[in-house]
């Protein structure tokens, strides 16, 4: 008996960027973080294809093993469920778009550089109670969410100086929800 047959790739961006991910953690490891500049995003040289490049690829760098799992428990447990309701091609834009904007705003108000999947985790947070949304109705879903994450995002990026890019959790937060309603 072949074990690996049992196993389905049942959400093909949500895995493929978890396993991409996790390559660029364990490069980083083996080149001693040097391997971070392409995988972090902040203000660089405007004339620089680099510079847009990593608007992208810095949600594949991750600062260490506990960052890099406390983004992908989210991903991995709502994001099967989006790309099975939105489709392959759209959350692969989605994820994208959410990257490089993210990435743009960090370059024009910030100094400081970002990495992590922490937007796209808070842009799959709240698609996902978007997924069953009926006409001319709120989900109380998303209230919760909204309070729950996003308003304590919004105090722990007045109140707490820490190393998290709370900037990032919100404009994925308010991505997932353009998206969810756009896509309705």
């Amino acid at each position: 008996m072949n074990f690996l047959s049992y196993i389905q790739y049942n959400s093909y961006v949500i895995l493929s960027y978890f396993f991409l991910s996790l390559f660029v953690l364990f490069l980083g490891r083996i080149t001693k973080k040097k391997s971070t500049y392409f995988f972090s995003s902040s203000r660089g040289n405007p004339f620089s294809p680099v510079t847009y490049m990593r608007m992208f690829t810095h949600i594949l760098g991750h600062e260490n093993w506990s960052h890099f799992r406390n983004n992908f428990i989210y991903i991995l447990l709502v994001g099967p469920m989006i790309e099975e309701k939105y489709g392959s091609i759209n959350l692969l834009k989605m994820i994208l778009l959410t990257a490089f904007i993210t990435g743009l705003i960090n370059a024009i108000l910030s100094k400081n550089s970002i990495q992590g999947g922490s937007g796209i985790s808070f842009m799959t947070i709240l698609l996902s109670s978007l997924v069953n949304i009926q006409s001319g109705k709120i989900p109380l879903t998303l209230i919760l969410i909204f309070f729950f994450f996003v308003v304590s995002e919004i105090i722990d990026g007045i109140f707490k100086k820490d190393n998290i890019s709370h900037l990032s959790h919100l404009i994925g937060a308010i991505c997932g929800l353009i998206y969810g309603y756009y896509l309705f």
